[in-house]
């Protein structure tokens, strides 16, 4: 799916910039909602949060023809058109407010909102996925993610977002080992697909920490998201190559810097190109041992 987002530079200025963003997990597949509920979820209780029930002969849920349909055109729409996704996600809820489906349809709404750059919606989408499934890994990564690339100018504010963005993505984290794979999914895609996942929760991390004031932590959690990604992200090259920069670690920062520079279609290319070459000055004017 594509992904557009404001980013931070170390001044926390706000940047319009594109990447690649994660498949979503907890999506579910109108055949497969009545054995497992979301792929999202880690357990055997589904997205409702019931236990499976006993061994034996019980009465199937009754399903709304129309309802499945309904879902099914929504399920099907590429994940490219994010207008098509709000509407037919919008329709849907208002017609089915009480359908087993609502978390998969709040959980992609969110991700199609983000998209069109709508936060607000986004979280109010997201939120609403969370309190069906608070283990639903898509939406934990991205709000997650989201958070601290906002500025409140409330400092207890910001200290209470940065927490939960935090808290976020660390349960998306230890959550991501526990997620079972859709039988229509082949191993390669599906590994890559968590890889992305770990890796943009690892970046929300980094720049978490960088908010902090954490540099060291910062640098860490981003490296860990290039290593999973292939370094995608100019932002995450770019803070850290200026926390490298103010470690001193300048020629750590000129390789982040360089990379930042590279990164096909970047906005940040030009200003990446003139903190790579401030920083070589910086290697060059240093004393000699």
């Amino acid at each position: 799916m594509k992904m557009r987002f404001a980013i931070l530079s170390v001044a926390v200025a706000l940047i319009i910039i594109a990447a690649a963003g994660p498949v979503a997990f907890a999506q579910q597949a109108p055949a497969a909602q009545g054995a497992t509920g979301s792929t999202g979820s880690t357990g055997s209780t589904g997205s409702t949060g019931q236990m499976a029930p006993p061994t034996g002969v019980v009465e199937a849920p009754k399903q709304d023809p129309a309802e499945e349909a309904a879902y099914r055109v929504f399920f099907n729409i590429k994940g490219s058109d994010d207008k098509a996704v709000v509407k037919t996600g919008e329709d849907f809820i208002a017609k089915y407010p009480n359908s087993r489906y609502r978390e998969g349809v709040y959980s992609r709404l969110a991700q199609a909102y983000f998209n069109e750059q709508n936060t607000e919606k986004m979280f109010e989408n997201g939120d609403k996925a969370l309190a069906i499934n608070p283990d639903n890994v898509d939406v934990l990564v991205l709000e997650g993610w989201v958070i601290p690339h906002s500025h409140p100018d409330d400092p207890e504010v910001e200290r209470k977002q940065l927490a939960k963005a935090e808290e976020y993505e660390k349960r998306a984290l230890d959550l991501m080992p526990k997620i079972v794979k859709p039988a229509s999914v082949s191993d390669a895609d599906f590994a890559k697909s968590r890889d992305t996942l770990t890796a943009q929760a690892h970046s929300g991390l980094g720049l978490v920490d960088f908010r902090e004031g954490k540099a060291e932590d910062s640098i860490a959690e981003f490296k860990k998201s290039v290593d999973l990604s292939g370094g995608t992200d100019a932002t995450d090259f770019y803070v850290m190559g200026a926390e490298q920069k103010q470690l001193k670690k300048y020629d750590e920062a000129v390789d982040s810097f360089d990379k930042c520079a590279k990164i096909p279609g970047s906005p940040l290319a030009a200003r990446c190109t003139q903190m790579r070459d401030d920083t070589k000055k910086l290697i060059t004017a240093a004393p000699k041992p």
